[in-house]
């Protein structure tokens, strides 16, 4: 059964009962992606880690290690 035929048995058993119809599949998605995201930052500021930038550092990172350089030492003055 698909998340839509779900959805509209759902919703003819709580009009037959007299219910409130179930929301729409797919319309609370993004606060819960919100919520997730919020719960992360809040568990990071927890544990004494940064906020926010958390994922494009660690890209960073792997990048830069990927190069098999590290940090690079400036180039000498002329």
């Amino acid at each position: 059964m698909s998340v839509t035929q779900q959805y509209l048995l759902d919703s003819y058993r709580a009009a037959q009962l007299g219910e409130r119809t179930p929301p729409a599949p797919g319309v609370n998605d993004w606060q819960v992606v919100r919520e997730v995201r919020d719960y992360g930052r809040f568990n990071a500021v927890v544990h004494e880690r940064p906020a926010h930038g958390r994922a494009r550092a660690a890209l960073g990172r792997l990048l830069h290690g990927l190069k098999g350089g590290g940090a690079r030492s400036p180039r000498p003055l002329p």
